[in-house]
């Protein structure tokens, strides 16, 4: 699949993950996270820059918990509860802060 933002073709997954995400940018965000009914915010951007930091540092997309615990570590408690999270991501924050970041589908992930 391919997807054209402001004249540029992007390849996603079926799912709607980047295929490359280098070609990932604030505007890809902002219309990979309008596809899926979300409005980006600065605490949006701030869990899709950790988690892209955290993928390229790295190289691999933690689980759940311990994608919480590195947002723990580096972002505070606050940030890492799944109470938050979920405001943030209501459908899954694993798999949708990755989507939204352009990185591809964690392996927890249905």
């Amino acid at each position: 699949m391919e997807l054209e933002i402001k004249g540029q073709h992007i390849e996603v997954t079926e799912q709607g993950f980047l295929c490359d995400m280098t070609q990932w940018n604030d505007e890809v965000a902002v219309y990979l996270a309008q596809l899926e009914g979300i409005v980006l915010s600065v605490e949006h951007r701030e869990i899709l820059l950790f988690f892209r930091q955290f993928y390229q540092d790295y190289q691999y997309l933690p689980n759940a918990r311990v994608f919480a615990k590195a947002i723990k570590n580096t972002l505070g408690e606050e940030k890492s509860s799944s109470r938050y999270l979920l405001r943030l991501f209501p459908e899954g924050p694993l798999k949708y802060a990755a989507k939204i970041a352009g990185l591809p589908k964690p392996p927890s992930c249905l």
